[in-house]
């Protein structure tokens, strides 16, 4: 029989009507008695670790996740952490970077409807993902709507319909549904090095998302407060240079020893600075190239680069380097 611990977060899936709107409300011990399964072959142990709206959700509270995941790592076969939606990427992928050489699942899942509603995501969502804790691999994981993500991959493009979530630039992990978890190709391995917990973050990480008309005079802003800047482009990735310039701020900002991250505002099939003169023009200087990283997991993934060194080519070398399939060579 598995042991599974379960880490409550808070989000939507815990969520009772306030004065105020939806909030999150109930303990650990609350969204578990919600559960009802068949032919049990697992124990399960509870626990509140916090219990936010996922929009308050800090990368001080993906450390917490994390710690507490690597603190019961040897206790339990699988891990299953609730929490809200709207942030739900973003933590998948910190844990992804955080908690190196896993040989369990941990899995991370949430709801577009509070468990206590009569029609609710919720039940199926928590159950998928305790059935996928309990097989016989190792990685972060996102489970939602019956289909299986890695935690690096996973993206939220729909506020209120059940399939929330889809993996960008990368297939699924697998299936779930009422016969079992069908794979979609292999099923993932797991490491057999010892575990590892990795939690130092920077957070000063800042995304800019560029359009038609941004001011070059905002990038002096940025410099006294952040370490590190993604910049969101057009297309491939390109940086306007005629009209209002941005390259020279770009540079400045390099200079001044901040990372700089060049990604793409499209969803799907990632940056390629070589490909036009106005990303060649920006891939001349020491940027720091994403590919067809998704900035759910760009965000987490520069915090942790920045939390182990400030130089800026390890950093580029970190960012650069595929870490639980975050990229694509």
């Amino acid at each position: 029989m598995k042991k599974l611990l379960l880490l409550a977060t808070g989000g939507t899936i815990t969520a009772i009507q306030g004065d105020e709107g939806l909030a999150p409300g109930m303990n650990a011990e609350e969204l578990v008695s919600f559960l009802q399964a068949k032919d049990q072959n697992y124990q399960i142990v509870s626990k509140l670790l916090m219990n936010i709206d996922s929009t308050n959700m800090q990368p001080e509270s993906w450390v917490e996740i994390a710690k507490a995941v690597y603190d019961n790592y040897s206790e339990y076969d699988g891990f299953v952490i609730t929490h809200g939606t709207d942030t739900m990427a973003y933590t998948s992928a910190a844990l992804s970077y955080m908690l190196q050489n896993l040989s369990k699942p941990v899995v991370i899942t949430g709801s577009q409807i509070p468990i206590n509603y009569k029609k609710t995501d919720a039940k199926k969502n928590v159950m998928d993902a305790i059935r996928f804790a309990c097989e016989d691999t190792g990685g972060v994981f996102l489970v939602f709507d019956g289909r299986v993500i890695r935690g690096t991959r996973a993206v939220k493009i729909r506020t209120k319909s059940y399939d929330a979530f889809e993996s960008i630039n990368h297939p699924y992990v697998a299936y779930i549904n009422d016969t079992g978890i069908k794979y979609v190709s292999s099923k993932p391995g797991k490491s057999t090095k010892k575990p590892k917990l990795d939690a130092s973050l920077c957070p000063d990480v800042f995304l800019l998302k560029l359009l038609p008309g941004t001011k070059p005079e905002l990038f002096s802003q940025l410099k006294p407060l952040y370490k590190g800047v993604i910049i969101e482009s057009f297309g491939n990735g390109g940086i306007p240079f005629q009209g209002r310039d941005l390259l020279p701020e770009v540079r400045e900002l390099i200079a001044s020893g901040i990372a700089v991250v060049i990604s793409t505002q499209c969803l799907e099939e990632g940056e390629d600075l070589n490909l036009y003169e106005v990303g060649r023009k920006v891939a001349q200087d020491r940027i720091i190239l994403s590919g067809d990283m998704n900035t759910e997991a760009i965000v987490p993934k520069l915090m942790w680069a920045l939390g182990k060194t400030e130089d800026l080519d390890e950093v580029k070398k970190i960012m650069e380097k595929p870490i639980n399939q975050d990229t694509t060579l």
